[in-house]
């Protein structure tokens, strides 16, 4: 064979290795997307649950509200100055309030300690002891390791934190943290 005849039909070989891959990649692409979009719908409330998605316990607006009012409640009644911080199971902000005559500092530092009590369902206190062993734990984002905070359990899951700031002790931040844990029993 000449170069000019394995040239062309090198290219003719080519040219249907590509038209055949072509069409194989077209055809699987039907069926793909089709699954794609009927995975897309919700299952059935009636018909078998799928292994796909799973169901997690939230506070509502309301019972996040009531648990920082009583937490404000509680440290007023003992003349203190705090802002009290309701996170949900991921960190987010559910409510805030800042009480009259809260320092500055005490709003980003409620938020902390609920975060950080809801990431380790522990209050910040007794996570403040595993700062010995593991001192890198204050190095993560987001996270402050001084008492106040109290994570909110649901069946002994983490589901929301609490973290109060503002009043001279950790120890009284997270006494009003509690009574904001215990509003949710009532």
């Amino acid at each position: 064979m000449n170069t000019r005849t394995r040239v062309l039909t090198g290219t003719a070989l080519a040219v249907a290795l590509g038209a055949g891959a072509f069409g194989a990649v077209s055809a699987s692409a039907t069926p793909a997307s089709t699954t794609a979009r009927a995975a897309a719908v919700p299952a059935k409330k009636d018909g078998p649950s799928d292994k796909n998605f799973t169901t997690t316990t939230h506070l509502t607006v309301d019972a996040a509200t009531r648990a920082a009012q009583a937490a404000l409640k509680a440290a007023v009644a003992e003349n203190q100055k705090v802002t009290v911080a309701v996170v949900d199971r991921n960190g987010n902000t559910i409510v805030t309030l800042r009480g009259d005559g809260a320092g500055p500092q005490s709003y980003e530092s409620a938020q902390r300690k609920a975060y950080t009590a809801v990431s380790w369902n522990a209050p910040t206190s007794v996570l403040v002891g595993r700062l010995a062993q593991a001192p890198n734990l204050k190095d993560i984002p987001g996270t402050l390791f001084l008492g106040g905070g109290t994570p909110v359990q649901a069946n002994g899951a983490p589901v929301a934190g609490i973290g109060v700031a503002g009043a001279p002790s950790g120890d009284l931040d997270e006494k009003f943290a509690k009574a904001g844990v215990d509003a949710l029993g009532k």
